[in-house]
């Protein structure tokens, strides 16, 4: 045995050990309530290793290759800062509580102290700490105070902000993101792999036998391309260029694989602006894929007693894409601060489906298990949301909600089917929490009717307990119905009575 010395956030250990705790293990960490606990490092091949944490001891062996890995049996919500050892070095501070990653591009990666200036709300939220049992993970654990905030995610600061004022328990996040980057590259090439409709999908519109098949098409492709650069060159030309496309994986490998398999209770995604960038391969598919794999990769135990035990298929919430462009049921509430104002409704229709493809996919993200979407169409708008504790503090319902069991409305109404009646359509919803109604103006407004010649009108719109019945005197056999269906709606005007927005639906496709 070797004297190591190891440093963990200035704390200095000196033990006779060849033991070394993952980096995710560090002073001021927070462990996931309710489950079992992994814990894992590196050591000597053969050596034995004992953790020792909140009067329970576990051991175990290292492997052949040095790794070792035990689970602590499942732990309840602490705020006591206690100790846990790992063959002698002692991690200080150690609380029990939430845990949550964020990920995603630039409105997850964006930091608090770039965000606060613009997000009075966001500013007294980052200053008004520090916050003795709310930690955030940046190469180690730290309390949140303003240094360590302003430097981390605005969004995910926001959101887990909020889960700690709610819960009163210790909260504790994790982020990986980066800013423009699609999803094809936060999940592995094992995990687009084992996706069949991905696959099929890469096959038919590419004709891609497999992954590996289309890097090494992309690698011929470039190579013909340098034959057609040189000729170029040597004419006098300029040289076309040559679009390579994206490593599937990497941003995964760099940014999220070191937090596997630390205890979680979900993940809070941003993402969605830079699409994909897999060959013909939509967002819808390539996150159900991302979806599984990182459930699939984490292995979480199964949930144990109580509604809100984390299991395998843990929580996956994704914000709205694209963001705002919908009024707000009350424009004074600070969460809706910068909505869209309510509006009249336009001269004339000029969606088309195909034209929001994009926006249709990822509200299809909530369809997929476990996978509430947070709506955004009624927050702040724009490519970056000026109001990112808006964004957080409605994760956080949805959260509450879906997550912790609270009986709220995560949600706003969603269409759930339609049924043709004589010259009228009645469209019946899910999410209707205490019912359905309208806002502003006069009249129900936002929905549209079609017949067979596929001339949209915009129709006269009734409430009617729980569906709501759309007619238009032009349109005596409708075929077609659709609600919000443009990229600027704030002239759609249906919530629940819990003022959330109805999502836009079209059944033209």
């Amino acid at each position: 045995m070797l004297l190591v010395v190891l440093s963990v956030l200035g704390h200095t250990h000196s033990v006779l050990a060849t033991v070394v705790v993952d980096r995710m293990f560090t002073d001021n960490m927070v462990l996931q309530r309710d489950m079992q606990v992994p814990i894992w490092g590196t050591a000597d091949p053969g050596e034995k290793v004992a953790v020792a944490f909140a009067g329970q001891k576990q051991e175990t062996t290292a492997g052949k290759d040095g790794k070792w890995l035990l689970r602590l049996d499942p732990l309840k919500t602490s705020a006591e800062g206690r100790a846990l050892t790992v063959s002698g070095t002692q991690l200080t501070n150690v609380l029990v509580g939430e845990v949550w990653l964020g990920s995603g591009q630039s409105n997850m990666a964006g930091g608090t102290g770039g965000y606060m200036r613009h997000d009075p709300v966001l500013a007294n939220m980052a200053t008004n700490g520090p916050y003795a049992t709310m930690r955030l993970y940046r190469n180690g654990w730290a309390v949140a105070d303003e240094a360590t905030i302003k430097g981390f995610s605005a969004i995910h600061f926001s959101f887990g902000y909020a889960l700690h004022q709610e819960l009163n328990v210790p909260v504790g996040l994790m982020v990986g993101a980066v800013g423009g980057t699609p999803s094809g590259r936060w999940l592995t090439q094992e995990m687009a792999a084992a996706d069949p409709a991905l696959m099929k999908m890469l096959k038919e519109e590419n004709g891609y036998d497999s992954i590996a098949d289309m890097y090494s098409k992309r690698d011929e492709a470039k190579k013909k391309h340098a034959i057609v650069v040189a000729k170029a060159k040597a004419e006098g030309n300029k040289a076309p260029r040559f679009r390579r496309g994206i490593t599937i994986g990497d941003l995964y490998a760099k940014h999220i694989a070191h937090y596997v398999p630390y205890g979680i209770r979900g993940v809070l995604w941003d993402q969605g602006e830079s699409r994909t960038q897999i060959p013909g391969v939509d967002q819808i598919t390539t996150m159900n894929a991302l979806i599984n794999g990182w459930r699939h990769t984490w292995n979480q135990p199964p949930a144990g007693e109580g509604s809100d035990a984390p299991c395998k298929d843990f929580p996956f919430l994704h914000v709205q894409k694209p963001s705002g462009g919908g009024c707000a049921w009350d424009p004074q509430n600070p969460v809706n601060l910068l909505a869209v104002t309510f509006g009249p409704l336009p001269a004339q229709h000029v969606s088309t489906p195909g034209s929001l493809k994009y926006e249709l996919d990822h509200i299809k993200i909530a369809t997929l298990k476990n996978a509430p979407i947070v709506t955004a169409s009624d927050l702040a708008p724009g490519i970056h949301p000026r109001t990112k504790s808006a964004y957080g503090t409605r994760a956080c319902r949805v959260a509450l909600g879906a997550v912790y069991g609270r009986d709220i409305a995560i949600c706003g109404p969603v269409y759930k089917a339609h049924k043709v009646e004589g010259s009228s359509i009645r469209v019946a919803f899910d999410h209707i929490g205490q019912g359905l109604a309208f806002k502003h103006g006069d009249l129900l407004q936002g929905f549209e009717i079609a017949g067979s010649d596929g001339a949209w009108e915009w129709a006269t719109a009734t409430i009617d307990g729980d569906t709501v019945v759309v007619s238009h005197d032009k349109v005596a056999k409708p075929v077609k119905v659709q609600y919000a269906f443009s990229k600027k709606h704030n002239y759609a005007n249906l919530f629940n009575q819990d003022g959330l927005p109805a999502l836009m639906f079209t059944t033209a496709e």
